[in-house]
């Protein structure tokens, strides 16, 4: 194989490849390593594949969280991006929703997901776990393995280790039928077994040690020929590698000197939950710490996520994980490019490359430069030679002397010289590109005219509506006598579980006061509640992300006779992480009483009948084959109700865009379009007013809740709809209106990139030498239209000299050149990318001794 390309296959193990694809790749890589196997193994410098220590640059995609017809588009943009490997989780709650039922079909086909990151010429890390966390519902473990007699999850236990071993076998039997292992001809480098289990360990006793040593020694012994690491695991056995995840990795070192320094997760920002703000991570301290690992010894890093993508259905977890699970990655939900973060991490990733032959030979040589400025030199026998400078201050900027050269060192910034003299980078100085984003509303499908309208909203003529009955309706109901626990009820079949039960009241009661008044209380485990005396809605309640636990007070009117009481508990995602998370419950375990002045009736121990699920579930009503004659469009829409499903129709918006639904006027529930279900939503949800800024300072370390946004507003707004989910013409929503909404103000919208901009100095200071000028790396201005079928059509602004202001909104400055906008329509307009030198040599010195930049605003079409 090849140095520095992912392995290939052969033809028989990739059926779908093409003869000219096969002859292309031929051509690229010589026909005698297409069809070779590589030897991938590892020494305490790096992975080793047929024999050459390599430099990797990792990121994470999730191919359930995605569809198959965004995965080739995402995989090309990651390695456009400088990835070498793409990393997965593999969901075992996904696959296996039925013990001994498999299913990898669609978004689930796991094999075609490995086959389209070969295609595309890169390497697959397997995170088989089969634990993964992931904000994903139950941790990916299926609720069935929760009903399993005398199972104990994740310790020394024979029934889960007899589970786990099957699943984890069944998996790797799968690659190899597929020839997928490298040491097969295919994509696949390394495995992954078990999942931070480190960070939990302790809780399970002297059985965690036994536990893990079982992992490490199952997983090796299905001999995939490829290494198996664990990653958070300080005692992963030999020959496991222990790896490391976390915000900066830079200070980790590995359990043995024999294994390499890697990096499984770099979390590029974090997840949303629903109540909370939106959490971003500046890409000058993401790029920082990418660095600083290479800088101090490591030579694999991935970034968790690079693409983050959408929990469609009821994939979350948490609970109270948001259906966007964006991250903040550089590949955004949409599939769109977050610009400046890819750029300015494809620029680190090619000056990374640039020092890998000096990285991988020899350990770096560490010298003091002064009180928090440091450098690291790689040096070979050979005279290749590569440094890092840091300054992890985080107040001031530096100025520092190195190899009898002066450099500036911004605070919190590494600069990275391949050849131990020249600057080509700085983590803290942003060259590469910024976009420009519109959520741009579109026309609607109306059905009664079978025309588009000139609204994005279906008109309230278009909607059908289905009222879900409050209590018991089911044949499938049973009585219990006290409360059940939910999960252990339900099995997670459902979100939902009707809770019922009656009192008669003769108006002598104790807990009654003014006759008929008493105060329902009710106590649950969590998430939400709504309590419905008499079929009328009294109350509700709901837990957050930090505490799901609902305690509910309100005051209800009984009649004289008999009273329904009817409480309905809904999970918003089931636990994912922490020690026996499989044990944390839900539902309303109580107590439910009935207070009044002088006494309280306790209802826990009464017979309570309990029903699974929702009718329109039981019906399916979401699905295209639902019976159609059930809906009722000959009545006013009820607005602004619990219980209610809304069928309305949509025409699919033209063009390519990525399509959003805006949920503005709904409450909380789930949403299914053409019968797929795209993931609950609940705009009602609002963040709280504080813990944003507008601004966030990347100096200094971060942590999930240094940089928030949308303070005061929807946790989320818009819930991405693939475009292969959406036929041409009519398409069908579907909704669940669990709380209160108005669906005709739901509106369509598709994400559009407007402007791509740039904003680059001449000579930043980082990159002067001794003498206060500037390298011969002249820095560029590079912008790229998004599509490989678009053109630059126009220059909406350009200034050489003193610009300000940022994307959408530059301004000039009062050192500007008259050339500037005549100089980028020249280089760029007509062409789908141009790169232009900052230089006076290119656009004249409009004030000299003045350190100049280049910003442009730029359009494609």
């Amino acid at each position: 194989m090849v140095a520095g390309t992912a392995a290939a296959a052969t033809d028989a193990a990739y059926p779908k490849l093409s003869p000219f694809l096969v002859i292309f790749l031929c051509f690229l890589c010589g026909c005698s390593h297409l069809c070779a196997a590589a030897t991938v193994t590892y020494d305490h410098r790096a992975l080793v594949i047929d024999g050459t220590r390599r430099v990797l640059i990792s990121g994470s995609i999730h191919y359930p969280r995605s569809t198959p017809e965004m995965w080739p588009d995402l995989i090309e943009k990651s390695k456009n991006g400088g990835l070498d490997v793409v990393e997965t989780y593999v969901f075992w709650n996904l696959h296996e929703p039925v013990q001994g039922q498999y299913d990898f079909e669609g978004r689930k086909d796991l094999v075609r997901f490995v086959k389209t990151v070969a295609e595309a010429g890169l390497y697959v890390h397997l995170r088989i776990g089969p634990y993964v966390c992931a904000e994903w519902n139950y941790g990916g473990f299926p609720l069935w393995l929760h009903f399993i007699p005398g199972i104990k999850f994740r310790t020394d236990n024979e029934p889960f280790k007899r589970e786990m071993q099957r699943f984890t076998t069944k998996i790797v039997e799968m690659m190899k039928q597929e020839k997928l292992y490298a040491s097969q001809g295919g994509p696949i480098i390394l495995s992954q077994i078990e999942n931070e289990y480190g960070n939990i360990d302790s809780s399970y006793g002297a059985a965690a040690k036994t536990y893990i040593n079982w992992s490490a020694s199952m997983a090796t012994s299905l001999d995939t020929g490829v290494p198996w690491v664990m990653c958070q695991q300080a005692d992963a056995p030999d020959p496991i590698i222990n790896t490391c995840n976390g915000f900066y990795c830079d200070q980790f070192t590995p359990n043995s000197n024999k294994k390499p320094k890697m990096w499984t997760e770099n979390w590029t920002g974090w997840f949303l939950s629903f109540g909370g703000g939106v959490p971003y991570r500046p890409v000058e301290d993401l790029a920082f710490a990418v660095a600083r690992f290479f800088q101090r010894g490591g030579t694999f890093q991935n970034y968790y996520m690079y693409h983050g993508g959408t929990n469609f259905g009821r994939t979350t977890g948490g609970p109270f994980i948001a259906t966007s699970y964006d991250y903040d990655a550089p590949i955004d939900e949409y599939g769109i490019l977050r610009q400046p973060k890819w750029g300015h991490l494809r620029d680190l990733h090619k000056v990374i490359k640039l020092c890998e032959g000096a990285l991988v030979a020899t350990d770096p040589t560490y010298t003091s430069l002064g009180q928090n400025l440091e450098a690291h030199v790689y040096k070979t026998a050979s005279g290749s030679c590569a440094a890092f400078l840091a300054n992890v201050g985080t107040q001031s900027d530096a100025t520092v002397t190195f190899n009898g050269k002066t450099y500036n060192l911004p605070a919190w910034s590494v600069s990275i010289l391949p050849d131990c003299q020249n600057v080509v980078f700085n983590t803290a100085q942003i060259n590469s590109q910024s976009t420009l984003l519109e959520t741009k509303y579109v026309k609607t499908y109306s059905q009664a005219s079978d025309q588009p309208i000139n609204s994005s909203e279906i008109s309230e003529s278009s909607w059908t509506f289905i009222k879900e009955p409050v209590g018991i309706t089911k044949s499938s109901a049973f009585t219990k006598v006290g409360l059940l626990e939910q999960i252990n009820t339900t099995a997670d079949a459902s979100d939902y579980l009707w809770y019922s039960t009656s009192i008669d009241i003769n108006g002598n009661e104790p807990f009654l006061f003014n006759g008929t008044q008493t105060t329902l209380h009710v106590e649950s485990l969590g998430h939400v509640l709504h309590a419905f005396v008499n079929g009328q809605l009294s109350g509700s309640g709901m837990g957050n992300s930090d505490n799901a636990k609902v305690t509910l007070d309100k005051s209800i009117m009984l009649a004289p006779g008999k009273n329904k009481i009817d409480l309905l508990s809904a999970t918003v995602g089931l636990q994912n992480y922490g020690a026996f998370f499989d044990l944390w419950g839900a539902g309303i375990t109580g107590p439910v009483m009935l207070k009044g002045q002088k006494s309280t009736t306790d209802l826990s121990s009464n017979d309570w009948t309990y029903q699974i699920g929702l009718k329109g579930e039981e019906l399916g009503i979401y699905e295209e084959s639902g019976d159609s004659s059930i809906w009722i469009s000959q009545s006013a829409l009820p607005k602004n109700q619990p219980l209610v499903w809304y069928k309305g129709y949509f025409d699919a918006p033209e063009g390519n865009d990525p399509v959003a639904i805006d949920f503005t006027g709904m409450g909380k529930g789930e949403a299914w379009v053409n019968g797929q279900s795209i993931g609950r939503y609940w705009p009602a949800y609002v963040s709280p007013q504080t813990g944003c800024t507008t601004s966030c300072n990347y100096r200094g370390a971060f942590s999930s809740n240094k940089c928030l946004k949308n303070c005061g507003k929807p946790s989320q707004r818009l819930y991405h709809v693939p475009r292969s989910l959406i036929q041409s013409g009519k398409n069908r929503l579907v909704l669940f209106e669990e709380m209160s909404g108005d669906p005709t103000q739901i509106s369509f919208a598709t994400r559009q990139t407007v402007s791509l901009c740039g904003h680059v100095s001449e000579s930043h200071p980082a990159l002067l030498d001794a003498q206060g000028t500037a390298p011969s790396n002249v820095p560029m201005l590079r912008l790229e239209c998004p599509y490989p079928n678009q053109k630059i059509s126009s220059i909406k602004f350009a200034s050489f000299g003193t610009p300000h202001g940022t994307c959408g909104s530059y301004n000039h400055g009062k050192c500007s050149s008259d050339d500037a906008l005549a100089v980028m329509q020249q280089a760029c307009i007509g062409v789908q990318s141009c790169d232009v030198e900052v230089s006076i040599k290119l656009f004249g010195d409009p004030c000299r001794n003045v350190i100049k930049s280049l910003a442009v605003e730029a359009a494609c079409s």
